[in-house]
């Protein structure tokens, strides 16, 4: 089993965490997609905005692959620990539609999937389509 310590994340983290974004996005098949560099993950998470809170989970993994350690559960508990601390009346998590594991254990431990009960889509607006609408 590996051992999980979870706290909250230090401006000396930002390398680490675009690294895992970058990684995170290459497993969903999305490295396109990641346009961040640290200096603008330092200044959106360390520059006072009262609407972002970054945790870190430090892994001394148990030899093997980490997933099925209990890791996922782990870091979705504190979450949901810091965001009642913070007066929060709920957290969303967004997931593919291919990742099945995720889906599963996110169920596992009470969440409700809003596309099933609710019929909710998530939307975005970015790079030209933002600066269009903004035009307007």
């Amino acid at each position: 089993m590996a051992s999980v310590r979870i706290r909250e994340a230090e401006e000396g983290d930002c390398g680490h965490i675009l690294r895992l974004i970058r990684e995170l996005a290459e497993y969903e098949k999305l490295s396109e997609q990641v346009q961040i560099s640290e200096e603008a993950l330092r200044a959106d998470g360390f520059g006072g905005n009262p609407f972002y809170h970054c945790l870190v989970a430090e892994l001394l993994p148990a030899p093997g692959k980490p997933q099925g350690q209990g890791i996922g559960s782990k870091i979705i508990k504190k979450v949901a620990q810091v965001a009642l601390d913070q007066g929060c009346s709920q957290f969303r998590l967004a997931v593919l539609d291919w990742n099945q594991r995720a889906m599963t254990l996110y169920k596992a431990l009470g969440a409700r999937d809003l596309t099933e009960t609710e019929g909710w889509h998530a939307f975005r607006f970015e790079g030209e389509a933002m600066r269009k609408l903004a035009e307007k």
